[in-house]
């Protein structure tokens, strides 16, 4: 399905609701459920989208959104519209059912981070590090494979491969979002070290980068 792109209204929208439904509910008093669910009510009741957008726009965001950041649904019991983030939370308390971890490194056909050169340096001697969110986000390919929805920016100067194998049998975990991102908290101290990189990409001119 093509999307067309979203107009500069409904960018400001989506930017807002990935703000508030990765990072920002807990903080702006927005009750969000364990898997990472806000009722639509509560958010166009919030302080900037009061009286400026409908659930109407909310629908037309999500389904024109070419990423597919977010899911919204029925709640069972109160037949009430919520929404949540795909992926991308720095909120604590959100633990999301909906990824399905990937257990055995033939489920992937390769899975990839994209990054800039400006933290190459660091990347390079320390790992790739999940900062203040949850997960590690990586692409099930290079920008313009069509399995890839999102997981990674088409402006990315690096691609860094992981050794799937490798990370998997030392433990690592990984998961695959509703929206084929591919997802990892790294170790128990949040990052994915450089022995796990099976090769480093420079995107233009096209080069392996040494790890060295």
């Amino acid at each position: 399905m093509n999307r067309r792109p979203l107009s500069g209204r409904d960018k400001a929208l989506s930017k807002t609701l990935s703000w508030l439904l990765r990072h920002g509910a807990v903080k702006e008093g927005l009750p969000i459920s364990v898997d990472g669910y806000v009722e639509v009510s509560e958010i166009l009741n919030h302080k900037s989208l009061r009286n400026r957008y409908t659930i109407e726009d909310i629908q037309r965001v999500v389904d024109e959104n070419d990423k597919k950041r977010f899911t919204l649904t029925s709640c069972t019991e109160t037949g009430r519209l919520k929404i949540k983030a795909n992926q991308g939370h720095s909120i604590q308390a959100v633990s999301d059912d909906s990824l399905t971890p990937i257990t055995h490194p033939t489920e992937v056909s390769a899975v990839i981070h994209g990054t800039y050169f400006k933290f190459w340096d660091k990347i390079r001697t320390e790992g790739l590090s999940r900062m203040s969110r949850l997960h590690i986000h990586f692409a099930p390919g290079e920008p313009g494979d069509n399995q890839v929805i999102s997981g990674m920016r088409a402006s990315c100067q690096i691609y860094i491969y992981i050794n799937m194998e490798k990370a998997l049998a030392d433990g690592i975990p990984f998961y695959r979002s509703v929206n084929n991102v591919i997802l990892s908290p790294g170790n128990d101290q949040g990052y994915i070290e450089p022995k796990y990189f099976s090769q480093v990409i420079q995107v233009s001119p096209r080069k392996v980068l040494s790890l060295n």
